[in-house]
């Protein structure tokens, strides 16, 4: 990946030009004045001027109402969202008014034009695949949607239409900002009204990507998913920080292809070894990739949305891709590796926004080799030791026929009862394979853990440091993991392709 080349315009001298003259002239006294993030004038109180993680109120007399008059009248007519702004900048002015319609505190926030930043997801969005952005308010989902639209339309000559609702993408005013290049911009006279526009712009503009700014509603989200049926890539944002907020989300959740419960037939919840309830998706997504936006220079790219959401439902993880940009501006890419990522229990996140740990009660069955299956396969379930705390009760199958009273009483009251052959290690990882859908590991790394869990325990008892056999790099980070895990140290010694672990004793 390129290095960035950032490029930031602000025109800040237009929005302090609309405030009243002596809040201008104290803000001009300030040496920071380029880091300027907003300044709020309240009635009756002393005006703020805020930067990243600070505020600073200016040594002046309270606002009063001409003040607050003299800055309307220099800034274009509020809309029903009680927004303004400044033409062909990115200036936000917003209202605070009162019962009878009168302005009464005004957030006069600065906008600013940054040039470079897409260079993070250059390749995603030259893909021409549909791209919806999530994160949390001023992550820079915004800034990321101006810089797609311009280069989509002067880099890749494509026909781009930005509906802009707020006007945050390309400025107030009919003259849209530069900052969008050759895009065209069409303006939404009120929130209500943006599914309707998102249709129009389709059908009348004939373009090849349209862009939007936060879809928020069933009908925008249907809107999102008539125009993407239509061959057009969208890229949008939407409420929400994370893929599983959205699947959360009963309204949203279309964007992603829509949750349903299915009721399966005996036959299937046994073959997958599931409740006869189960989540699925109903419908294709209208977005083929999701990006969760960190911070502006860390991302999460999920690739193949259908493929991701079915995963999670079926109780695995989403394995996205991370992206990093570095202090030298350069572009890391990783792709999360399938057997490092922790299990997803679907149904019982879905319903409290955190995968939940399975809890199981060991009847006659070896606790060590349990913890220890548990703790190789990296699933989230934990060992119970009362039975009332229990999602599901493990034996052995010698002991399925001999039930005492309890554990007839605990199945009778709905706790799961499952079954392993014999009392043995392997048949302990076949269950938890089972149960968490997690298929066969690969030999080489199944003996690679192996060898550090043995390791330890030689560590441990002997006191002395362990070398294990030379692993490739991969192998050699989850053995890390493990050792970590079990609070001992480990390093790589050695060259590749012999480069291998050392683990010292606590």
């Amino acid at each position: 990946m390129p290095q960035r080349q950032l490029r930031i315009t602000d025109d800040l001298d237009l929005l302090l030009e609309v405030l009243p003259p002596r809040i201008r002239e104290s803000l001009d006294e300030l040496e920071d004045l380029a880091d300027l993030v907003e300044v709020v004038m309240d009635l009756g109180r002393i005006p703020e001027a805020r930067f990243p993680g600070r505020v600073k109120e200016l040594p002046l007399p309270p606002v009063t109402r001409e003040d607050l008059v003299h800055a309307v009248d220099g800034v274009g007519d509020f809309g029903q969202d009680h927004r303004a702004g400044i033409e062909r900048t990115l200036h936000r002015i917003s209202a605070i008014c009162n019962r009878q319609g009168t302005v009464v505190g005004l957030t006069c926030r600065v906008g600013r034009a940054v040039e470079g930043t897409v260079d993070i997801l250059r390749d995603v969005i030259e893909s021409g695949r549909s791209l919806l952005l999530l994160g949390r308010p001023g992550v820079g989902k915004t800034t990321l949607l101006r810089e797609a639209a311009r280069m989509l339309a002067d880099e890749l000559l494509k026909r781009v239409v930005i509906v802009d609702t707020s006007n945050e993408i390309a400025g107030d005013g009919d003259i849209p900002h530069p900052g969008i290049g050759r895009a065209r911009r069409m303006q939404v006279p009120a929130p209500e009204r943006q599914h309707a526009v998102m249709i129009e712009a389709v059908e009348n503009h004939m373009p090849e990507v349209i862009v939007i700014d936060e879809i928020g509603t069933g009908a925008e989200a249907l809107a999102a998913r008539t125009i993407a049926e239509r061959g057009v890539q969208l890229i949008a944002t939407a409420h929400g920080n994370s893929l599983e907020n959205l699947l959360q989300n009963p309204t949203l959740s279309d964007l992603v292809g829509g949750i349903h419960a299915v009721t399966l037939s005996d036959d299937e919840a046994q073959r997958r070894n599931t409740q006869k309830t189960v989540l699925e998706r109903k419908a294709p997504p209208t977005f083929d990739i999701l990006i969760e936006i960190q911070d502006k220079d860390s991302l999460v790219v999920h690739h193949g949305v259908a493929r991701v959401v079915d995963r999670v439902l079926r109780g695995g993880a989403p394995r996205p891709e991370l992206r990093r940009r570095t202090e030298t501006g350069e572009v890391e890419i990783e792709e999360t590796p399938v057997q490092e990522q922790a299990v997803i229990r679907a149904l019982p996140a879905l319903g409290t926004g955190k995968p939940q740990r399975l809890r199981i009660f060991p009847y006659a069955v070896s606790r060590g080799k349990l913890q220890r299956a548990i703790r190789d396969l990296r699933v989230p379930a934990r060992l119970v030791d009362l039975l009332q705390e229990a999602d599901l009760i493990l034996t052995v199958k010698s002991q399925e026929r001999r039930q005492p009273k309890r554990l007839q009483d605990a199945t009778l009251r709905g706790v799961r009862f499952e079954v392993v052959k014999s009392n043995t290690l392997k048949q302990m990882e076949s269950f938890l394979r089972r149960e968490f859908q997690l298929g066969e590991f690969p030999e080489a790394q199944e003996l690679a853990l192996r060898e550090v869990e043995e390791a330890i325990d030689e560590a441990l008892d002997n006191g002395h440091p362990v070398e294990l056999s030379p692993q490739e790099v991969f192998l050699r980070h989850l053995q890390h993991e493990v050792v970590a895990e079990a609070g001992l140290v480990s390093e790589s010694k050695g060259q590749e392709p012999f480069r291998r672990l050392v683990i010292f004793p606590g």
